[in-house]
């Protein structure tokens, strides 16, 4: 059980656009903590001014070149009855932003850690993409590199559930043209771009038309949202595949044919089912 007579993290949310967005709990958090960690101390000082509140404490950096020289500072402020706030540059602290670490940590010293929920990105773009909500997962961002990026595609052909990316704009049109490649021209996505934000837009349809689309050019922030496979996808494997198409061919079918029965069959686009035949 926590150590009552220590101090406490709090993990804030806040805006991820629209400032308006901040708590009340926020406001009062900035006003009231003894420290306030942030992952740019400068947007800090300007949400602080937007939202008209003066920060008592003291501010201190946190980001992922300093998480491990400041971590073991936190939580000796802690320790010492202090309360620390953390705040990132937009939505929940830990969710691909730092966190993490000042977490673990803080739970290891036996120190309460508690939340003050706000705006997260992810959740806010599973409401408005239209796709199935019921279960889902967050990716966080795929790797940069196209060949390490596609070998993680790979790995998420047979996921089920509906899928959370966070991408760079400049990526977007690559990464939807693997996914398009690898899962299937139609599988259904939305890219939610600059949620919240004056320009707030959501673009829905299958991944390669939203891949051409992307190629024209793209700004803002991206979150990506993809259905999963369908149950028959999620259970076959290309080499199940492959020999679906193989007897369809045995039996007299051309290889043409065979691919759209089988396409047909189990739901997966023809492209999927015409690579595992292939390869």
């Amino acid at each position: 059980m926590p150590n009552q007579e220590s101090g406490f993290l709090v993990l804030a949310g806040t805006p991820i656009g629209d400032v308006s967005d901040a708590s009340p709990r926020l406001r009062a958090l900035l006003m009231g903590a003894d420290v306030v960690a942030a992952e740019d101390t400068r947007r800090l000082r300007r949400l602080a001014a937007a939202l008209e509140v003066e920060i008592a404490g003291k501010v201190v950096s946190y980001h992922e070149h300093n998480e491990g020289a400041r971590t073991r500072d936190l939580v000796a402020r802690m320790a010492a009855g202090q309360t620390v706030l953390l705040v990132t540059d937009a939505g929940m602290p830990s969710v691909s932003d730092p966190g993490y670490r000042l977490v673990a940590a803080a739970i290891e010293a036996d120190i309460r850690v508690t939340t003050a929920p706000g705006p997260s990105a992810v959740l806010a773009a599973l409401a408005v993409s239209g796709l199935p909500v019921d279960r889902f997962c967050f990716e966080g961002f795929l790797p940069r590199k196209g060949g390490q990026r596609r070998e993680r595609l790979r790995g998420l052909v047979h996921e089920s559930r509906t899928m959370v990316f966070f991408e760079a704009p400049h990526r977007l049109a690559e990464v939807l043209s693997d996914m398009a490649e690898l899962w299937g021209d139609d599988r259904a996505a939305a890219v939610c771009r600059e949620l919240t934000k004056t320009y707030e837009e959501v673009k829905r349809g299958g991944l390669a038309a939203l891949a051409k689309w992307a190629g024209e050019g793209v700004r803002g922030e991206i979150t990506l949202i993809v259905t999963g496979a369908s149950a028959a996808a999620a259970e076959m494997t290309d080499d199940e595949l492959r020999e679906a198409v193989r007897a369809l061919e045995t039996s007299g079918s051309s290889r043409r044919d065979a691919v759209d029965a089988v396409s047909a069959a189990t739901g997966l686009s023809r492209r999927r089912v015409y690579n595992a035949a292939i390869n």
